[in-house]
């Protein structure tokens, strides 16, 4: 039987890195989600994903997560964050740190593309809510209750269940 040294380091490189563009990709009427850190990467501890959301697209209404905390980074347009009552207009480079059971919500109410960097810790294996995402919302009419019961499993809880699906 091998012996194993509990006092020394087991080193290895378990780096992964994307570039511009890399990751998995999500699209979905002009908005993107690209899986750039994943739960199964950080072993649930973290997910950062890149958002792009098309000319007046609502990103999400007024939720909350009960297990995890979410953080904005505008890298590109002007990004519209709702952070309990207050409405932020955020410039490239803003970064905006939402604590669990803080109401928030986000969207892009301007003419030019926006694109963001989420960060949600632990990552509560958020791209099956972006898979969910895409698929609910693909299909017409949306599914109030498909909807809900998909928010519900990823840890987000709407303020206000009949304002709630993020359609204009």
């Amino acid at each position: 039987m091998k012996k194993i040294d509990y006092m020394e380091d087991q080193l290895a490189n378990k780096a992964t890195i994307h570039h511009p563009g890399e990751g998995e990709r999500l699209e979905m009427g002009g908005a993107s989600f690209v899986f750039k850190v994943t739960s199964e990467m950080s072993n649930n501890h973290l997910g950062v994903y890149e958002i792009t959301l098309p000319p007046h697209t609502i990103g999400a209404r007024l939720h909350y997560h009960r297990f995890m905390d979410e953080t904005f980074i505008v890298g590109k347009g002007v990004l519209t964050v709702y952070a309990g009552e207050d409405t932020h207009h955020l410039q490239p480079g803003s970064v905006v740190y939402v604590p669990r059971f803080t109401p928030h919500g986000f969207a892009n109410d301007t003419d030019e593309q926006v694109v963001l960097t989420l960060i949600f810790n632990p990552a509560e294996k958020r791209e099956g809510f972006f898979r969910g995402l895409v698929d609910i919302l693909s299909e017409q009419p949306i599914d109030p209750a498909k909807y809900l019961k998909l928010y519900n499993k990823y840890d987000s809880f709407p303020v206000d269940v009949n304002n709630m699906l993020p359609v204009k």
